[in-house]
């Protein structure tokens, strides 16, 4: 992918298209965090069985999510974070699934350390990109948050009452991140060079 022209601000137009898939991406994570906080802090802490529905969702949506992410990059794009990511993701829901036969403390220590693989991902990718387009930063800003927020959670997790509602906090960290990426994005997109 040809990079940011920083002479005139302007971008291919190959580079555009990726920005308008991805910015469409970013809206749709936000939209997903909104609906999963919702639920978390309103029926999940007093409903069990949805409690453990909506820990085991997360990483799906994130596959999901990233199979778009790959879908929207040019062919020639290197895409082995993004697989890299799948693989952390498939293998974060079966030791969730596993992890919530044990109680919601460990299945918050598994959630830890896929935040935490996730985000150092996430702020390679948003360091790789900066140079094709611009809204990039939150994505590092991100990427370098669920690093951090990741340890946090696996530190907390065996503490009284550290539930699932604890993790909506970081939800909206990333939803926040996510929306300021897609704003930013558009400034891309408009920038077309054609």
């Amino acid at each position: 992918m040809n990079e940011l022209n920083q002479s005139t601000g302007t971008v291919p137009s190959e580079a555009a298209g990726t920005a308008k898939s991805l910015r469409k991406l970013y809206f749709a994570r936000v939209a997903f965090s909104v609906i999963w906080i919702t639920l978390v802090v309103t029926v999940g802490k007093t409903n069990n069985m949805l409690e453990e529905i909506l820990f085991v969702l997360y990483p799906i949506w994130d596959i999901i999510a990233t199979f778009v992410d790959i879908n929207a990059n040019p062919a020639a794009s290197n895409k082995i974070p993004q697989y890299v990511n799948v693989a952390i993701g498939t293998l974060t829901t079966i030791a969730v699934i596993i992890a919530l036969q044990s109680g919601i403390p460990t299945a918050l220590v598994v959630f830890g350390v896929w935040a935490s693989l996730t985000g150092l991902i996430q702020f390679i990718i948003g360091l790789r990109r900066r140079r094709m387009f611009e809204g990039q930063w939150p994505m590092i800003l991100s990427g370098a948050q669920s690093l951090i927020a990741g340890s946090f959670i696996i530190l907390r997790a065996h503490m009284p009452n550290y539930g699932i509602a604890s993790l909506a906090g970081y939800s909206a960290f990333g939803a926040f991140y996510f929306a300021l990426a897609a704003i930013r994005l558009g400034k891309t997109t408009k920038n077309t060079n054609v």
